[in-house]
């Protein structure tokens, strides 16, 4: 598992993105949170919530978003898209 520290490394995918605020959508679910860990299996939020209704995206601010237990680990075989989160 891969931990926010300081880190002077050229990072790509995920690992660029670690400290930051993304949201993931998945086969079935949308899920965002503060990327704090990833590893060949799965990412791992903090703050994280599952998206059920998005609303407009470009205003950021999801229309029902409900909060799960932290940390939330979303497995990577899973995941078809993501990107960094406005909410």
């Amino acid at each position: 598992m891969r931990r926010v520290i300081e880190d002077t490394d050229v990072r790509n995918g995920f690992d660029s993105m670690l400290g930051e605020k993304i949201v993931v959508f998945c086969t079935i679910y949308i899920y965002t949170g503060k990327l704090v860990g990833v590893n060949d299996d799965h990412i791992e939020l903090d703050d994280a919530k599952i998206v059920y209704e998005t609303g407009v995206l470009a205003e950021g601010e999801w229309k029902d978003a409900q909060c799960l237990l932290n940390p939330w680990k979303v497995m990577r075989g899973a995941i078809e898209s993501w990107g960094p989160a406005k909410c």
